[in-house]
């Protein structure tokens, strides 16, 4: 069985912010810090190196008879984009992500290049709706 290499550490997430050297990115960093842990009710945790991540469950792949535990929500201010877990693939988000703005979506993952790039009310949203339905199905 592949055992999955990012897991959740008590790293410091402040730390982690203020040392992103992109002036913007840290910036977009922090108020999406405030963003997440207002809309989740969650303590922020450090998942590997550089993902903050909110919430979290158990979960086993049958395709791959991966198992292990991840975020039910989070982000990380990468150098290329800030980077959305909003696990987009599990409903139907098609409305909210035409009138977010500038961004670009894979994986699960939403790439944005700075919040000023997006509808802040719409990203909120996103960050709610995916959330609760993780939280939801994992009950």
């Amino acid at each position: 069985m592949v055992e999955i290499k990012t897991k959740v550490n008590d790293a410091d997430v402040n730390d982690f912010i203020n040392s992103v050297g992109n002036v913007q990115k840290k910036k977009d960093g922090l108020t999406l810090l405030e963003i997440f842990t207002r809309l989740t009710g969650e303590k922020p945790k450090m998942w590997g190196s550089s993902i903050i991540g909110f919430g979290q469950y158990h979960y086993k792949s049958e395709k791959s008879r991966q198992e292990g535990d991840w975020m039910l929500t989070g982000f990380s201010p990468r150098k290329q984009a800030l980077t959305f877990y909003l696990m987009l693939g599990h409903g139907n988000y098609d409305d909210l992500l035409a009138r977010l703005g500038k961004h670009k979506t894979g994986m699960g993952c939403l790439y944005i290049n700075k919040l000023e790039d997006v509808d802040r009310g719409v990203l909120e949203a996103l960050i709610t709706k995916s959330y609760t339905h993780m939280k939801k199905e994992n009950a």
